[in-house]
């Protein structure tokens, strides 16, 4: 039997572990839960939608425990609060629209004719969810598929094991069946068993590039729907224009918070050489002000890496730009909590280039590299540098100008004046390697829904 285990960052111990069920125990728990799906549908819509508002509330009301639970399992600082904020933002937002996003497309209403396209639920859905916001990411997904009349299986990441397991929990004590949304342990080899076998009808998953391949090659020929969100190296770029301040606030918290741990976290920043002197050096100071420390002291404002092997790819980023001339502005001695394993100190490199990896792989910790341009045509061309295309962030105070820039990005998202932000009214979405689908807005709902096209002859 395999255990699956979660390493707390914290101290290194074992802070949970689960048996992972083996594929005929989770075929079999499939089995209730595509059972369940048609009399889940058949609800009014009105009814799903509120008893998942409840099951959202009722994860609310289990705030404390959440929010140290998410302490020992992945190192985001206590004083934060959890990811009630977003969490419920993207619940209610959905829930808000539900009704229009589902309604029928009516083409025609006449004497003669009804033809209009509905909206049909595409059975069980299997949400695959990550560590890094795994209750804000999860949720993108579980609200808007139930509220279409889609059952969910969740599996959490080994490194949040018990994050699904209370979602399900707080769910089901909401009123939501036990066989509509269920909570299961599986190990790699397992899930990927149970997807080429044919057993979801459609697969959200949010991780690495590699697991993304790995879901596609299991669902290879099966011809099951999948939505990906996978990496990133989201950039920031800073015109001339720009409120100097602000951009300084927003791309370093966006670059560093939650230990950089972050799907559209600010990776890589060019800056226009008229402000660019006065950026880095307003940027170390801000950056330099974090306390590094046990997530579970309230004072502490950063955090461990979830795990010290994702610590370790970021000193190897650093190590290899410093080598390759880059130079690291943030002093060491400001952070002595930084153990060379899972606590790790922000860090700000300058002089660097797109042939160092810090600038064109994904980081996803407190590190970042600055890079000086002359203009627009420079920051594009280094902008779309690049395999990923997640959101990028433009700070300037001429809207047009944004709008033109972000007309050439390769991206899923082009933000002015904010970044680091997932808005639920717009399709959260990405190209290239960052992945394929989309989730939230409308176009969430239509993607966890097939299209049903009705042609009815009244008469002849």
């Amino acid at each position: 039997m395999t255990v699956i285990q979660c390493i707390s960052p914290v101290d290194g111990s074992v802070y949970a572990e689960r048996p992972a069920a083996s594929f005929d125990d989770a075929k079999a728990a499939i089995a209730r839960v595509r059972k369940a799906q048609k009399a889940w549908a058949k609800r009014p819509l009105e009814e799903r939608v509120s008893l998942v508002l409840k099951g959202v509330a009722r994860v609310n009301e289990m705030a404390d425990d959440v929010v140290k639970e998410l302490a020992w399992q992945m190192g985001r600082p206590v004083r934060y609060g959890g990811e009630f904020k977003g969490f419920n933002e993207r619940s209610n937002y959905v829930a808000s629209i539900a009704h229009d996003a589902l309604a029928p497309v009516v083409v025609e209403k006449s004497d003669k004719f009804e033809r209009y396209i509905g909206r049909e639920p595409h059975g069980v859905v299997f949400v695959v969810a990550p560590w890094n916001y795994p209750y804000m990411t999860a949720i993108n997904t579980v609200a808007p598929a139930l509220m279409a009349g889609n059952t969910v299986i969740i599996k959490h990441a080994s490194q949040t094991i018990l994050v699904g397991e209370r979602m399900v929990r707080a769910f089901n004590e909401a009123g939501v069946p036990e066989d509509v949304f269920m909570n299961i342990f599986l190990d790699h080899g397992t899930t990927s068993q149970l997807i080429a076998d044919g057993q979801f009808d459609f697969i959200n998953f949010t991780g690495s590039v590699e697991g993304g391949r790995s879901i596609e090659r299991a669902a290879a020929g099966t011809f099951t729907g999948i939505g990906l969100e996978l990496g990133g190296k989201d950039p920031g770029y800073v015109m001339e224009d720009a409120d100097l301040d602000a951009a300084v606030d927003t791309l370093m918290d966006g670059a560093t918070y939650n230990s950089g741990q972050c799907c559209c976290g600010i990776e890589r920043i060019y800056v226009n050489e008229t402000l660019y002197d006065a950026f880095v050096e307003k940027s170390v100071a801000w950056v330099s002000n974090y306390k590094l420390g046990n997530p579970l002291d309230p004072e502490t404002s950063l955090g461990p890496m979830a795990n010290k092997r994702f610590a370790k790819v970021v000193r190897e980023q650093i190590a290899e730009a410093v080598a390759k001339g880059a130079r690291a502005l943030v002093d060491p001695k400001l952070f002595p909590a930084d153990d060379g394993g899972a606590y790790l100190a922000p860090q700000i490199l300058v002089d660097v280039d797109h042939s160092m990896s810090l600038m064109n792989e994904e980081t996803f910790g407190p590190a970042v590299g600055i890079m000086k341009v002359r203009n627009d045509a420079e920051a594009l061309e280094l902008m779309n540098d690049c395999k990923y295309g997640l959101t990028a962030s433009l700070w300037t105070q001429d809207v047009e100008r944004a709008r033109r820039i972000g007309d050439e990005l390769e991206t899923g998202t082009v933000f002015m004046n904010r970044a680091d932000y997932l808005d639920p009214a717009l399709c959260w979405t990405g190209v290239k390697e960052t992945g394929r689908g989309g989730s939230l807005s409308v176009l969430g709902f239509h993607n966890l829904t097939r299209p049903k096209s009705y042609h009815l002859r009244k008469q002849f």
